[in-house]
C-alpha cells in the first residue's frame, strides 16, 4: 500500500534529521505534531542536497546532483518517488502549496556549491544565502501558516531574516572546516588567513540586525509554531554570543559549539518564557 511507503518515507526524513542535527530535531519536536513531520520532510530533503555538494568527496558529486536533481523534479510532477526522502518532500510540497521557485533556487546554490569557492562581492554573497537558507525559512514557513496568503505576507522579510541569520552564523562557526576542508570562503572582502577582530566585528553586527528582524517575525507566529522555532532562535543567539566572545584567531582555527548542558538550559529557560506568554 502507498500508504506504508508514505510512512516510510516520513521516518526515514525523521531519522535524517535526528541524526544529522540534535539542535534542530529538538527544535522540531517542539513544533505541534499537526506540522511537525512536513519539517522533518524538508529538513530531509535539504540535509540530501547537502551532503551530496559538501561531504561525497570519493564520488562523481555532480553526477549524482544532476540525478538528484532530475529525480526531484520528477517526483513533483508525478506525486511520487521511490527515493523515500524525495517522496516524503513532494508530498509536503503539495500538501502546502510551496512554490517551486523557492526549490530551484535553493538547487541553484547547492548546485553553486559544486564549483564555487569564493564569494567576491556582497551581491554573490546575498544571493547564494537567499537560495540556501531564505528560501528554506520560507518553505517553513509557508508550513507554518497553513496557506493563509496574508499570514505569509506578513511573515515573509522576518522569515528570510532569520534563514539569513542562521546560515551566517553557520558560515562563522565553520570557518575552519570550509576553508580547509571545502576551500571555500563565504564572506565577501574578508581575508580568512588575515581574519581579525574589525572583520569579526562586522559580521557579527550584521547577524545581528538580522537577529533582531526575524525575532520580530517569531513575535507574530502561530501557537503551533512559536515555542519551536523561538527555541531554534535563541540556541543560534547564544552560538553567536559564544563566537562573539572568542578571539578571530581561535575561531579560524576551531569549531565553537554550545554544549549538550547548556543546551538544556536553554530549553528550559525557553519553555519558561513561553508557559507564561513572555513570547
Amino acid at each position: 500500500m502507498k500508504a506504508i511507503f508514505d510512512s516510510v518515507s516520513n521516518h526515514c526524513c525523521t531519522s535524517v534529521t535526528r541524526a544529522y542535527s540534535t539542535s534542530f530535531s529538538t527544535a522540531v519536536k517542539i513544533l505541534s505534531p499537526s506540522i511537525r513531520q512536513d519539517i522533518y520532510n524538508i529538513y530531509g530533503f535539504v540535509r540530501l542536497a547537502d551532503e551530496i555538494v559538501d561531504s561525497f568527496h570519493d564520488y562523481p558529486k555532480e553526477i549524482l546532483f544532476d540525478d538528484f536533481e532530475k529525480d526531484l523534479y520528477n517526483a513533483l510532477k508525478n506525486g511520487i518517488s521511490l527515493n523515500p526522502i524525495l517522496n516524503a518532500f513532494q508530498s509536503t510540497v503539495r500538501k502546502h502549496n510551496i512554490s517551486q521557485n523557492l526549490i530551484e533556487s535553493f538547487m541553484k546554490s547547492m548546485r553553486m556549491d559544486l564549483s564555487k569557492t569564493e564569494y567576491k562581492t556582497t551581491q554573490e554573497y546575498l544571493d547564494y544565502i537567499y537560495g540556501s537558507a531564505d528560501v528554506v525559512g520560507l518553505m517553513c514557513l509557508q508550513v507554518f501558516v497553513g496557506g493563509d496568503e496574508k499570514e505569509y505576507g506578513k511573515l515573509k522579510n522576518s522569515a528570510m531574516k532569520l534563514g539569513s541569520a542562521f546560515q551566517k552564523i553557520n558560515f562563522l562557526r565553520d570557518l575552519k572546516a570550509d576553508f580547509e576542508g571545502l576551500s571555500r570562503t563565504y564572506f565577501p572582502e574578508t581575508n580568512l588567513h588575515e581574519l581579525d577582530e574589525n572583520a569579526k566585528k562586522k559580521i557579527v553586527d550584521e547577524i545581528e540586525l538580522d537577529l533582531q528582524q526575524g525575532y520580530e517575525g517569531i513575535l507574530q507566529l502561530p501557537i503551533e509554531a512559536k515555542f519551536g522555532v523561538y527555541t531554534a532562535y535563541i540556541y543560534y543567539k547564544t552560538l553567536l554570543s559564544k563566537l562573539k566572545k572568542t578571539p578571530s584567531a581561535e575561531i579560524k582555527n576551531a569549531r565553537i559549539r554550545v554544549s549538550d548542558y547548556q543546551k538544556v538550559g536553554l530549553f528550559a529557560q525557553c519553555y519558561f518564557r513561553y508557559k507564561l506568554n513572555m513570547i
